[in-house]
């Protein structure tokens, strides 16, 4: 039964929610004339700003990975999405690694309380203290091939409605189709092959670009895979307070060194020091 209407003969009716098609129609018409283009260096930044605009959110970033140790963040909207994102990317945990190793969709609508603080307690922790108090985070790629996340994000707790999920799985088909389609630095479209997908991360930000090569760095130091040099970063990282990135730049500058004797020392947070500076915070 319909509640009784106790306003007067001139109340509007109640509003029609517009439907699939209407959504569809109004997601394509914001994002094709980035997927077509010519201003590749605009792109990513605009991709990010257009999903806020559809949604109720404050915030949005998009990150493309190769594996579980090549995950670069691409653009973001604002300083806190990138935080956010790094905060993911140091810690190996949080909503982004949840969907990214389901290839399904994680939402996260109060990180202050309840399951998803308890899921996932220090990313939760570092969320919040950043003011955020939920996150969506939706795969990008087809099929169980995940090439990369949007993540959206929200200073006030609560879930999606059913509306803006259906809205920011569209926005979502239409990131994947600009990563996989526009070619960075020029007009033409790359195919969507692993080659493709890695000029997207050639493209992404420098700062993670030296974390793939500090983990090539840790590897040939401490004779061990890729994952286990990530891994080694990131307890360092968490150990100092710092972020993988900024445990990086350390190794690259050689002001940080990584040595099989030294790794009870190192998940402590000391370290082994190379000759050429003292460690330091950057």
């Amino acid at each position: 039964m319909r509640p009784e209407n106790r306003g007067g003969e001139n109340d509007m009716p109640d509003r029609i929610e517009p439907s699939e098609m209407e959504d569809r129609r109004r997601v394509t018409e914001a994002f094709t004339p980035l997927t077509v283009s010519d201003q590749a260096r605009e792109v990513p930044e605009l991709l990010c700003q257009v999903c806020v605009d559809l949604l109720p959110v404050t915030g949005a970033s998009i990150s493309i990975t190769g594996s579980r140790t090549a995950r670069a963040l691409w653009c973001a909207s604002d300083r806190t999405a990138a935080r956010l994102a790094e905060a993911q990317y140091s810690l190996g945990d949080g909503p982004c690694q949840s969907a990214l190793d389901r290839a399904a969709p994680v939402l996260a609508p109060d990180l202050t309380k309840g399951p998803d603080a308890r899921r996932w307690p220090v990313f939760a922790y570092q969320a919040v203290d950043l003011g955020v108090r939920a996150v969506f985070s939706l795969p990008l790629g087809a099929g169980a091939l995940a090439i990369g996340t949007l993540d959206l994000y929200r200073d006030t707790a609560g879930p999606l409605s059913s509306r803006d999920l259906r809205i920011a799985l569209l926005a979502r088909d239409a990131v994947t189709f600009a990563v996989l389609n526009l070619e960075v630095g020029s007009d033409g479209f790359a195919s969507p092959d692993e080659a493709g997908v890695a000029s997207w991360v050639d493209a992404a930000e420098a700062d993670h670009v030296e974390v793939h090569q500090a983990v090539g760095m840790v590897m040939v130091q401490l004779g061990i895979d890729p994952e286990q040099a990530l891994d080694r970063l990131r307890a360092h990282a968490f150990a100092q307070g710092w972020t993988v990135t900024e445990v990086a730049q350390q190794i690259l500058a050689r002001t940080l060194r990584f040595q099989p004797e030294a790794d009870d020392e190192q998940l402590k947070g000391r370290g082994r020091l190379g000759d050429e500076g003292d460690g330091d915070r950057p």
